[in-house]
């Protein structure tokens, strides 16, 4: 069965070139597009899609925060974002928002149809050298945090929020009931002093290095 994908991109003739360079792949299909975040919610909620290729700036609103609505309710449907600059904020923010990964707007067609192939299969784009910058770059700022006062389960969330993971995503791996999980987070942003979680995933990130195996 072919490879089923969504297009969001507020171009007519951007998702036109897409869906051509698409199409000439057996193993892939286009099964639908929009051109807002408002159109886009629906229609992926109804057809299901095995991946979603998200621009991200949209007219209503951006793929980042597309991206995180759909991984939250619907984990099986896989995004890319597409976007204008390579950067590290950008990086960061596809994995926060859950994301496979992003790809640039100008990339040869051969390399954007082998993401959506990798992200279909549940592969990440992100490359070792991206988390590295990522965490080099964000870690900075809570350097001189205090010793952090953190039970297991707290410890098992911040991990997982900095993986990207949703909270629905969060109470599957952990056996917990997502309404639990959003309490643990809000606990977790109050115990670090932090006001977004962003903020808390820098901290996990951090954690991670320092601690790699999991609690």
């Amino acid at each position: 069965m072919p490879i089923r994908v969504f297009l969001v991109d507020d171009h007519e003739i951007v998702r036109r070139g897409i869906t051509n360079l698409i199409e000439r792949e057996p193993d892939l299909e286009v099964v639908g597009e929009a051109a807002t975040v408002r159109g886009a919610r629906g229609r992926i909620a109804a057809l299901s899609p095995d991946v979603a290729v998200l621009d991200v700036h949209l007219p209503d609103g951006n793929g980042i925060d597309l991206c995180r609505d759909i991984r939250s309710a619907h984990p099986s449907v896989r995004c890319l974002i597409l976007t204008a600059y390579d950067d590290t904020a950008a990086s960061y923010a596809a994995v926060l928002a859950g994301a496979s990964g992003y790809v640039l707007k100008d990339i040869q067609g051969q390399g954007l149809v082998d993401g959506i192939r990798r992200a279909a299969h549940g592969e990440s784009l992100m490359g070792h050298a991206v988390t590295r910058a990522v965490v080099a770059r964000l870690t900075a700022p809570v350097e001189s945090s205090p010793e952090l006062d953190l039970t297991l389960r707290e410890r098992q969330v911040l991990r997982l929020i900095a993986h990207g993971m949703t909270n629905r995503e969060i109470g599957i791996e952990l056996e917990l009931a997502e309404k639990t999980v959003k309490n643990y987070v809000s606990g977790l942003l109050a115990k670090l002093g932090v006001s977004r979680r962003v903020q808390a995933a820098v901290v996990g990130a951090r954690l991670e290095q320092e601690s790699p195996d999991p609690p």
